[in-house]
């Protein structure tokens, strides 16, 4: 008996018709010229891009499709900040521009783009929400979303953000304590733009939740063949989503919610596997449920349409408890997940502000060649 091939479309149509956004984590001149991210759009059902500078730095490196800006920027004699920002705001307006139909089409919810404030200023608030504003004004669509990280600087920053009507995608979130903090400054600055009598209906934020990470490093540090290996990224996210379902649920949502405001959607980051033997669809496939975004690397796009598994509409309900059951475990297992996500948090500015030097690097070679 013949086994019939999955249906890309239909896999996808699937996690779609489960509430969840599919984003694509990846953007370059190349896919925008050849007609990639179009396609990606009309035939695997993207309805977002998500963007960081590791990103960047890999796109810039590769090819000759950045060669003649680069040449114009050289001529006039600009900074090689400038020219970065000249370069990435360029491919975030274009995605936007394709993506135009979809945010239209979705009031907004979707077709959106996120560029990220450079990461070496995660640690200073003032100079975060200057940079979120300069790249909101460069951009200058209604799609785009402004990444700030969830450090402790970047908190008030994300509030002061919002506040003004940027929307946001909160990067780089690994503890659920930290994800409170976000939410309550997205609430916040939604609060403080409500009183500054700004609509709140055209301001959107997603956060972003990191997954694959949070397994790689609690795997690490414990015992080959342990039955928690593998498990701590999904119980962690889904006591992230027990909370934002809790917030929806607040009188103080409900309040901004009567005032026009949108949810903070929660965004599954960080969703290709580390790990060789783990699925390659692990955490597309055991965080399916509404109200979501998936952002994934082409390869993981790839891969679930062509083997992806939907068994539930929902493969979280009802699972919190399980999920604290499991952190539980993890604990009495030695594995300390404060250390782990304070350790993460770390570690993605630090691996961000590395690919943005080398983004810097690579431009101010072709500016001076």
């Amino acid at each position: 008996m013949s086994t019939l091939a999955p249906d890309p479309v239909s896999t996808l149509d699937a996690l779609r018709a489960a509430g969840v956004s599919v984003w694509l984590d990846d953007l370059s001149r190349e896919r925008l010229r050849s007609g990639r991210l179009t396609r990606d759009i009309a035939e695997r059902g993207v309805v977002g891009v998500t963007t960081n500078p590791s990103i960047f730095a890999s796109a810039v490196s590769e090819g000759d499709a950045y060669d003649s800006q680069i040449a114009d920027l050289a001529v006039r004699g600009v900074t090689v900040e400038e020219a970065v920002r000249m370069i990435t705001t360029a491919d975030v307006r274009d995605a936007a521009d394709a993506l135009a139909a979809t945010y239209r089409d979705t009031d907004g919810e979707d077709g959106r783009v996120s560029i990220e404030v450079d990461p070496r200023l995660a640690h200073d608030t003032e100079a975060t929400i200057a940079e979120a504003r300069q790249l909101a004004w460069l951009v200058d669509r209604p799609g785009v979303m402004i990444k700030i990280p969830a450090t402790p600087e970047g908190l008030p920053a994300i509030r002061r953000a919002i506040g003004e009507g940027i929307s946001v995608n909160v990067t780089l979130i690994f503890s659920l304590a930290r994800y409170r903090e976000v939410v309550d400054a997205y609430l916040a600055g939604l609060e403080d733009a409500r009183a500054a009598g700004r609509d709140l209906s055209t301001i959107r934020s997603v956060a972003s939740f990191f997954i694959s990470r949070v397994d790689a490093e609690v795997d690490s540090r414990l015992p080959e063949g342990s039955p928690l290996r593998g498990t701590a990224a999904v119980a962690n996210a889904t006591l992230a989503l027990e909370h934002h379902r809790q917030v929806l649920a607040s009188e103080r949502f409900l309040a901004l919610a009567d005032a026009g405001a949108h949810a903070q959607r929660p965004l599954w980051a960080s969703t290709s596997t580390k790990d060789p033997s783990y699925p390659d669809t692990k955490y597309v496939d055991e965080l399916v449920t509404a109200g979501v975004v998936n952002t994934m690397p082409e390869a993981t796009l790839e891969a679930f349409a062509d083997h992806g598994s939907i068994t539930v509409p929902d493969a979280l309900a009802g699972r919190y408890d399980e999920a604290r059951e499991r952190l539980d475990a993890l604990a009495d297992a030695g594995v300390d997940m404060e250390d782990v996500t304070a350790l993460l948090e770390r570690q993605g500015v630090d691996k961000f502000v590395v690919s943005w030097q080398e983004l810097l690097e690579h431009v101010e070679n072709a500016l001076r060649s």
